[in-house]
């Protein structure tokens, strides 16, 4: 075999100039500062008013309300059984005075299990309540008769909604309307008569409700705040009344929560390493951003003073339909003065959108800020992904009303803090160890408070596959 040594391979043959491969070890490579995925738009941090809280504790004083707040009852499944949990009874507002767990537990045993099919008439209107009703899955509507034939929505029923509990302290109470199974779900009934004749006997449950006819029977506007006696229309020189505006004796008070992380970067690299960015700068800047997108998901879920938590019963309303409609938000609009704001998951914003278009609407954008967003009625519609989305591919809009002094949602973060690099964030330095890693403590402190319960409103139950 012969080889022909001066044959070159085409990838060997000589270049006429430097390659690039080679050059870029001489040239200065242009670097961005780090990028981070997880940073959002934030919008709701923007758009709440942040009031400095001096002594980390905010107090929301309110009228004296007289009428009992309505909650929701929670359940027990086991299998295809289901219990009401005995202590979440007290949502009820006929029975929020009894402390006595064992008569709880007696009343939870009372209650019988009901499936119901979509379309089902569950009861009639105008007929007298024989039971008391509590929704544990599916959706119940309340029809009523409308002025001119045929039958209006006058509410809808969810999950951990009670229905005709008037009957507890009224014995000739009717159903103002006619329910209707949506869909297929789950009822827990309670008979009147097996409640009246636990009553006769149990005196917690008696002082329960003696205590609930007694606020009902106390004068109260239409929001259930103590009555402020007035004098309109008169002439001459009649007595005219006197009066005083009452106040909470407990009002609620919000303590600010914090987050925070310790920051660790080695000496030797904020040494040697600094040049074009500053290491220790970078390494700041990313964890800040970090706990802001933490602090927004704890405004919107955390428990205690999330507003998603603390949302009341009285403001939150279901979709007609499943889907979120033009109807469904006028619905939410509706229910409270000057709403600044609707925060929506984005997938939920898509699927208004998609409504809209269905119908042949087209909403004009809103100018918020010199940014152009989305909107209805006038009212920006802005995303947050911080509203979760739960298994059943269900999700919630919270519409808003902000600002001290519109009563409504305020964010609260302290007036001042040491070592402050923004507002109600700082970094302090904790010293070096003796493996030479340098510590930063970083904390942010906030809070949000609901002024008034129709600052904040939901829409629950929006369905995101249709």
């Amino acid at each position: 075999m012969t080889i022909d040594v001066g044959a070159a391979p085409a990838a060997q043959e000589s270049r006429q100039s430097l390659s690039t491969a080679a050059a870029r070890n001489l040239a200065t490579t242009t670097k961005t500062v780090p990028q981070m995925q997880g940073i959002t738009s934030r919008w709701l941090l923007r758009q709440l008013p942040w009031v400095p809280v001096s002594g980390g504790t905010y107090r929301v004083n309110r009228r004296l309300t007289h009428a009992a707040g309505r909650g929701r009852v929670a359940f027990v499944q086991t299998g295809a059984d289901v219990k009401v949990l005995a202590p979440t009874l007290r949502e009820i507002p006929a029975f929020a005075a009894i402390e006595d767990e064992g008569v709880l537990a007696e009343l939870a045993g009372r209650f019988t299990r009901h499936a119901f099919e979509a379309g089902q008439v569950l009861v009639v209107g105008a007929s007298p309540i024989d039971q008391v009703l509590l929704v544990v899955h599916g959706r119940v509507d309340e029809l009523a008769g409308a002025k001119y034939g045929g039958q209006s929505l006058a509410r809808g029923y969810a999950d951990g909604d009670h229905i005709g509990d008037e009957v507890l302290t009224r014995s000739d109470a009717t159903w103002s309307g006619t329910l209707r199974g949506v869909t297929s779900g789950v009822l827990l009934a309670l008979p009147v008569a097996s409640f009246r004749e636990l009553s006769v006997r149990s005196d917690p449950l008696r002082a329960s409700l003696d205590a609930h006819r007694t606020r009902g029977a106390k004068p109260v506007n239409r929001k259930g705040e103590a009555e402020i006696a007035l004098a309109a229309g008169h002439s001459g020189e009649p007595d005219l009344p006197s009066t005083f505006a009452d106040y909470e004796l407990a009002p609620r008070e919000y303590g600010l929560s914090v987050a925070q992380t310790v920051l660790r970067v080695h000496s030797r690299v904020a040494d040697l390493y600094n040049d074009p960015m500053n290491q220790v700068e970078q390494q700041l800047r990313l964890t800040v951003e970090a706990l802001r997108e933490r602090q927004e998901n704890e405004v919107v879920n955390n428990p205690e003073f999330g507003l998603l938590a603390n949302a009341d019963y009285g403001q939150r309303i279901s979709t007609r339909s499943g889907p979120p409609t033009p109807d469904d938000f006028d619905d939410l609009l509706s229910m409270r003065r000057s709403t600044r704001v609707l925060f929506a998951h984005p997938k939920v914003i898509a699927a208004f959108g998609r409504e809209c278009t269905r119908r042949g609407i087209y909403p004009q954008a809103v100018d918020l800020d010199g940014h152009g967003v989305a909107g209805w009625r006038g009212v920006p519609l802005l995303p947050c992904d911080k509203i979760p989305i739960t298994g059943g591919n269900t999700s919630t809009v919270l519409a808003l009303r902000t600002g001290e002094q519109d009563q409504g949602v305020v964010g609260l973060a302290p007036t001042a803090l040491p070592d402050e690099v923004e507002p109600g964030l700082n970094v302090r330095f904790m010293g070096i160890d003796t493996t030479a890693i340098m510590s930063y403590l970083v904390s942010t402190y906030y809070s949000a408070a609901v002024l008034v319960p129709d600052a904040l409103g939901l829409l629950e139950n929006v369905e995101l596959g249709r």
